[in-house]
């Protein structure tokens, strides 16, 4: 009786282990099934993952502020927009409009607001030696203004200022100086650059609308070509003939060799210019490009310009020696 009651209580203790483990309607899986089961259920949360986008934590920023509309400070900037057209904006502290207005009295009440704008090309400003000047007239709310130059290639400096009634004028701010470029292609010419002989030929009658197809074309071309090796062709109203240098051998075996002068500058647009003590005409701009033909030895190539009222004049000879071994 007590083997039996041993064996009663052993089997009622595997028949509770199995009903806590598993409910009474499952039954137990085997072990290839439940690794096959958790596989599934790893691939399913890889590929839950494709369309998954965690939102990622990061720093919040402040969101910016408008620009002020002001900064405190006295300023005036000229920008150039294009050949013709300058740009400027500028600020005036109110406490400097005070101090004028303490200064100046009832005239500052009186007083134009103006934007003087100076040529000051080619020269070291000093607020009054400007080519020339002119004023716009502006209202007193204005902080920025575009401006018609009418001078491509020229230097410009701008004055903020008051005109008073007596027709004198106070600055309150001086602008930068900027350069406005030039309408064309440049007159500068590069020798880094230069181009053999038959090219420019080429090119020179293509720039006379003579195509490399054209009859009338070629003749320029050649014609261009013999003047460029016979050292005929210089600039308008400069004459200076020089013949190349050729050294020949025994065979049919030649080499020709000759140099040419560019001399560019400029000056004011209604000033006369004289090369060598003979006229030039000066391009709108007041620029001007030579081409000389340049023999052996030394040559002395005075530059004179004098202005319209023939009150001023400036002189300047370049000198270049050649020399061909």
């Amino acid at each position: 009786m007590a083997i039996l009651r041993k064996v009663k209580e052993k089997l009622k203790r595997i028949l509770d282990k199995k009903i806590t483990t598993w409910p009474a309607n499952k039954k137990e899986k085997p072990k290839a099934e439940a690794k096959k089961e958790t596989l599934g259920v790893q691939e399913m949360a890889v590929e839950q993952t494709k369309f998954s986008h965690p939102e990622v934590s990061r720093p919040r920023r402040a969101m910016p502020e408008d620009l002020p509309g002001q900064y405190g400070a006295d300023r005036i900037v000229l920008q150039v927009r294009d050949p013709w057209w300058i740009h400027s904006y500028w600020e005036v502290k109110w406490t400097t409009f005070e101090r004028l207005k303490r200064e100046l009295g009832d005239d500052f009440n009186r007083a134009k607001r103006v934007l003087r704008v100076y040529d000051v090309s080619h020269i070291v400003f000093n607020g009054s030696n400007a080519h020339r000047s002119f004023d716009i007239q502006i209202n007193e709310y204005a902080t920025s203004w575009y401006i018609d130059t009418a001078g491509p290639g020229r230097s410009w400096c701008l004055d903020l200022g008051l005109v008073l009634p007596d027709g004198r004028f106070i600055t309150i701010l001086r602008s930068n100086t900027v350069y406005t470029p030039i309408e064309g292609p440049s007159w500068i010419t590069d020798e880094e650059w230069m181009i053999p002989d038959d090219m420019f030929a080429r090119l020179y009658g293509m720039g006379f609308g003579f195509g490399r197809s054209s009859p009338v074309g070629k003749a320029w071309q050649e014609r261009v070509k013999m003047a460029l090796f016979s050292g005929a062709l210089a600039s308008p109203g400069i004459t200076s003939v020089t013949s190349p240098v050729k050294k020949e051998l025994g065979r049919k075996f030649w080499l020709v060799v000759d140099c040419e002068l560019i001399v560019y500058g400029a000056t004011e647009p209604d000033a006369k210019l004289s090369v060598q003590g003979k006229p030039i005409a000066l391009r709108q701009d007041g620029t001007f490009t030579l081409r000389f033909a340049l023999p052996n030895g030394k040559q002395v190539i005075p530059v004179k310009a004098v202005s319209a009222d023939n009150v001023d004049e400036r002189t300047i000879t370049p000198i270049v020696t050649r020399e061909t071994r």
